[in-house]
């Protein structure tokens, strides 16, 4: 690599030879040429090697830890967030909580951890009453983290102690479900109801009586712990089958979290559901048809928070910029990017840092910004691939329009595949 122009070369030796009889004259001026000199080659060294374009370090990132409400700003080099908090004076307890996971890697700028700190919650259940500590925000979490079982058709939420109860500050109460036996056309089913009666029964367990069906006992009917409520059918012979209701998904966007970053608040159950066919048999032809449906075990839903602050380091939306990509894309870019390469245009595949120069990039792995497989393809873009950020840029906006449609798409692959 070319780290002196030629002519300031051609000029040194000049002077070197030229004007040695000036130098021994001036003994001074060799110190002055050569700190000239050592200008001269950190300049060629940071434009030879950078094609004139400056990055941080990959292995540097800038964190914004969000204590209680206060943000502190660290430069760090710490590869995920648990080594990051390992090295934070924070005085954490284990009932703390910190997102994302311990385990969450560290792989652009401005990306965000928040740390929650435990706080006094008393949890009513009946007539007892337990204090723990605890930084969640789900009261179903509370409750099954100070050691009580909570069924699905339970409730528990969070309100605010009465000093007339003997309770300060905040408390979740926790309403028990009435267990019973619903009899579905002859299939014992142990149960779980929040009912009064047995016609918010019928209605919590979505049973409709609309094929000749009765229920026993009448509809006004107070529910009592381990009553019996029977569902009749009229003629035909009926089957009874347990099956699973896969939980749902409840994601929130949460601009506390950065872009692409998705946090567990409340894990998801499967429920059961008893599923009732009716059965006839015409002359050896068997007919199952379902006739009900009855909720035996409430799903509990899987609540996600999406990350949805967009923070893009200024040098990195420049590059994007002079690469021709639209700002609408900055955050589906830079997510797969900094995954990818960390934005280091001459990494090879297996490297954990960035390298001054490029390493393999004629081998068969991954190469550069978005990890061309092999590195070569990227020379369908320009010269200068191996080095500049720019035209490996235009490469890979290509590819993400012809393999995937767009930035968009591939962001969306990159998330259920964690490549592309």
């Amino acid at each position: 690599m070319r780290l002196i122009p030629k002519t300031l070369t051609k000029h040194f030796h000049k002077v070197h030879h030229s004007g040695r009889h000036h130098i021994r004259q001036r003994p001074y001026l060799v110190p002055i040429f050569g700190l000239i000199l050592g200008i001269v080659i950190v300049i060629a060294i940071v434009y030879g090697r950078g094609g004139g374009h400056t990055y941080r370090p990959s292995d540097s990132h800038v964190v914004f830890v969000f204590d209680s409400g206060h943000k502190q700003t660290i430069d760090t080099k710490a590869p995920t967030v648990g080594e990051l908090i390992s090295r934070l004076n924070l005085h954490l307890i284990p009932q703390d909580v910190v997102e994302p996971s311990l385990d969450t890697p560290i792989v652009e700028d401005n990306f965000r951890v928040n740390i929650y700190h435990a706080r006094p919650v008393t949890i009513v259940d009946g007539g007892t009453k337990i204090v723990t500590l605890t930084a969640q925000k789900s009261a179903r979490t509370v409750a099954e983290q100070a050691g009580l079982q909570v069924k699905p058709e339970d409730l528990a939420t969070f309100s605010q102690g009465d000093i007339k109860d003997n309770v300060i500050g905040e408390q979740v109460i926790i309403s028990r479900a009435t267990p019973i036996q619903l009899n579905l056309y002859g299939t014992q089913v142990p149960s779980y109801t929040q009912a009064h009666t047995v016609a918010q029964i019928l209605t919590e367990k979505h049973i409709v009586l609309d094929n000749g069906e009765s229920v026993d006992p009448d509809l006004k009917t107070p529910v009592t712990p381990g009553m019996q409520v029977f569902i009749l059918a009229k003629g035909s012979r009926v089957e009874t089958d347990e099956e699973a209701v896969p939980f749902p998904v409840q994601q929130v966007n949460d601009f506390s979290l950065s872009f692409g970053t998705k946090v567990v608040r409340q894990k998801g159950a499967d429920g059961k559901q008893a599923v009732t066919y009716l059965v006839t048999d015409n002359k050896g032809n068997i007919v199952k048809k379902i006739i009900q449906q009855a909720l035996i075990q409430a799903a509990v839903p899987q609540i996600e928070a999406i990350g949805a602050t967009i923070d893009i380091n200024g040098d990195t939306s420049a590059v994007m910029a002079q690469a021709g990509i639209s700002s609408g894309d900055y955050a589906y870019v830079n997510y797969i990017v900094s995954h990818e390469s960390g934005w280091c245009a001459t990494k090879a595949q297996g490297e954990h840092v960035c390298p001054a120069t490029p390493d393999n990039p004629y081998t068969s792995g991954g190469y550069g910004l978005c990890q061309s497989t092999p590195g070569t393809k990227m020379a369908t873009a320009g010269a200068d691939w191996t080095t500049n950020p720019i035209t490996q840029l235009h490469w890979c906006s290509s590819y993400a329009d012809r393999a995937y449609g767009g930035w968009a798409n591939a962001y969306y692959h990159w998330l259920s595949h964690h490549n592309w």
